[in-house]
């Protein structure tokens, strides 16, 4: 099975017909059928590491000022608690919390799957990100992870690359940032080249880092 990191944008990409959603698809009917999915979404970013463990996660709506419709959608998928044990088993003697009632699936995740597995009939489970860990237990997490890979589970990173909402210009106008397109190139590349040491330490790959990801 894959492991895939997708750059999600805003959450409207579940409900429109873009350049990006139509590549989800195109991967959603392209690879092989996941058993079940595991995604590590940017928006579930608290102090500790957890697996959502419920059977029926909900469709959570963490975000604001976009139109009824998204507010109004839901993504039905299941959970899979014999996963959310399968991954605490892995990541052991880690102390995983199974999250079985204030989590679900946040838009991190079902605005791309939304596309990707339109009929929400794959297991859904999510990983959260430990804001107090730094990249290399992150990155240790995810090599222990890897095994899942051969388990028929689809391993899913959902995230941009270059996300700094306070300085975002918006409107169809709107140009790019420079330094964005240069941090972007330069990440494409070093995905490219295998360069993990320099990912992880990803505050040495340009001087303008800390613009692309503030936290």
């Amino acid at each position: 099975m894959s492991a895939l990191f997708i750059g999600h944008g805003s959450p409207m990409n579940a409900l429109e017909d873009n350049r990006y959603t139509r590549v989800w698809r195109e991967i959603g009917t392209t690879i092989p059928r996941p058993r079940a999915i595991l995604v590590i979404s940017a928006h579930w970013y608290v102090n500790a590491t957890a697996v959502t463990a419920m059977a029926m996660p909900s469709t959570i709506h963490d975000f604001g000022g976009f139109p009824q419709a998204l507010f109004d959608y839901e993504y039905p998928a299941s959970g899979d608690p014999a996963l959310a044990a399968r991954i605490q088993s892995l990541l052991s003697p880690l102390t995983v919390i199974a999250d079985t009632e204030s989590w679900g699936l946040d838009h991190g995740t079902w605005s791309v799957l939304a596309q990707m597995f339109p009929a929400a009939d794959v297991p859904v489970v999510q990983l959260s990100i430990d804001a107090t860990q730094p990249s290399t237990f992150h990155y240790g997490l995810g090599q222990k992870l890897a095994a899942l890979r051969d388990e028929g589970i689809l391993i899913l990173g959902s995230g941009n690359v270059v996300h700094n909402l306070r300085i975002a210009q918006h409107g169809v106008d709107a140009g790019h940032y420079p330094w964005a397109a240069r941090i972007e190139q330069r990440i494409k590349t070093l995905v490219e080249q295998n360069d993990h040491p320099t990912l992880i330490d990803y505050p040495s790959i340009d001087p303008d880092m800390r613009l692309a990801a503030p936290t």
